[in-house]
């Protein structure tokens, strides 16, 4: 008797113990971790690449200063977003012009050899400006890209400019990927002063440039993604990649991000939606990088597909931000194109390694195209089925954070490094054209 009124005692006390331990771990848990995640880190890939996966990890679980920060709101063009997000760099460089503002400031004040045109104008209603230099291709050919195909001979198509050398440059297909902006303006100052802005001089670019017959430079693609997002530049958050990611997908009030590649499950996006958008869409919601391009495209990518048709780009670089070390994409499109991108790819990230700009020191290593992801269909898929163009996307580590090496060390990029890498990288792209003589030499097609 007395042995079952001891147990039925010890019961009675303990229950409320074991509940109050099982609330304790209970709120531990939500305390320490993610309240909401869905695998969202960058991993490694291959040697010196990302792979970006979404994640929704709310504002209090990011580093100190910033959770301290996040505690009030903003309305940006009528969207909430978290105070701190909106915090500029305190020593922005000189050089970096990102802004729709400073492009066009300066593609009106500084462009003299060139000549400035609005090739479109955005679901926004906004100006697309792209600045030309050179002799465009005169004449037009008898049959469609496709038809040209058909007959074996590219040149059927282009016309009787077909071995001229056209070289286009995209920056910000995506509003909040700013070091394409940046890395444009800069060549553009090259090319006009001889100077980049920070007054450094690139006697190879000039050289290369008057080799070429056509260049066509777009600084900012998507006007109304860069206009969403009111800052010119990041701070730099070490690896924490969090609100950069919020401001280029977008995300809720309450700090949690849309992630990549979970914006591209909903094009086009409801932007009158709880959440802000990102640098991501237009106006009308739709990432121009994965349009309906078959179907009823955007106005961007209609002017971009009307330019392409007009000038016939043998080679396009499309620059964007999301890596650990610059790299390039191995696009989707032509299997006969393929040996050029590996020949370009080689030329580009072997300049890359000798500046210090890859996960290697070791140039042969670095330029291994075995290392190139594969690309999908999408806008540069659709450039290259348009008008035979090799199109590539270039991928450009962020000012805002850094990816982590394979040692899990910090790799950092400063603003110099990355004006550097978008430079060079222009620089070798251009230079491989010239050298190689285009679409007339890499396909020549039958006699």
């Amino acid at each position: 008797m007395i042995r079952r009124i001891f147990s039925f005692r010890i019961k009675i006390y303990l229950f409320p113990i074991l509940m109050m331990v099982m609330v304790w771990i209970f709120t531990l848990s939500f305390s320490t971790g993610p309240l909401k995640t869905n695998s969202g880190k960058y991993e490694l890939a291959k040697p010196g690449f990302l792979i970006q996966s979404g994640n929704t990890t709310p504002i209090s679980h990011l580093d100190e200063a910033s959770v301290n920060d996040t505690l009030g709101l903003d309305t940006v063009n009528g969207y909430l977003i978290p105070s701190a997000y909106l915090r500029e760099r305190k020593d922005i460089p000189a050089f970096w012009l990102s802004t729709v503002g400073e492009v066009n400031a300066f593609l009106k004040n500084k462009v003299s050899k060139g000549e400035v045109e609005v090739i479109g104008t955005s679901a926004g209603g906004r100006p697309i400006r792209a600045v030309f230099y050179g002799e465009p291709r005169q004449g037009k050919g008898t049959t469609t890209f496709s038809g040209s195909l058909g007959f074996r001979n590219v040149a059927a198509y282009r016309g009787p400019d077909h071995e001229k050398t056209v070289y286009m440059g995209l920056g910000a297909v995506h509003g909040g990927e700013f070091e394409g902006i940046v890395g444009m303006i800069n060549l553009i100052s090259v090319i006009e002063t001889g100077k980049d802005l920070r007054g450094r001089e690139w006697p190879e670019i000039n050289e290369i440039v008057d080799q070429l017959d056509r260049l066509i430079l777009i600084p900012v693609m998507n006007p109304d993604g860069r206009a969403r997002i009111p800052i010119q530049m990041e701070p730099h958050r070490d690896t924490n990649y969090i609100v950069h990611e919020y401001i280029n997908t977008g995300g809720k009030p309450d700090g949690t991000i849309t992630g990549w590649p979970e914006v591209k499950e909903f094009i086009p996006l409801d932007t009158s939606r709880d959440g802000f958008p990102g640098g991501y869409p237009n106006n009308a919601g739709v990432n121009i990088q994965h349009d309906d391009f078959f179907g009823n495209p955007q106005p961007e990518t209609r002017a971009l597909f009307d330019l392409a048709e007009r000038e016939r780009p043998d080679l396009i670089l499309n620059m964007h931000t999301g890596a650990t070390y610059m790299f390039m994409i191995r696009p989707f499109g032509e299997d006969v194109l393929s040996p050029v991108f590996d020949s370009l790819y080689r030329c580009v990230h072997r300049k890359l390694a000798l500046e210090g700009l890859q996960y290697t020191e070791k140039p042969e290593q670095a330029a291994d195209p075995d290392h190139a992801p594969d690309g999908i269909f999408n806008l540069d898929g659709a450039l290259n089925l348009h008008c035979g163009a090799l199109s590539v996307v270039v991928e450009s580590p962020s000012h805002g954070f850094s990816g982590k090496n394979q040692s899990g060390e910090m790799a950092l990029h400063t603003p110099d490094m990355l004006l550097n890498a978008q430079l060079i990288c222009h620089q070798q792209a251009m230079k491989f054209l010239a050298e190689t003589g285009g679409r007339a030499r890499w396909t020549p097609g039958k006699e």
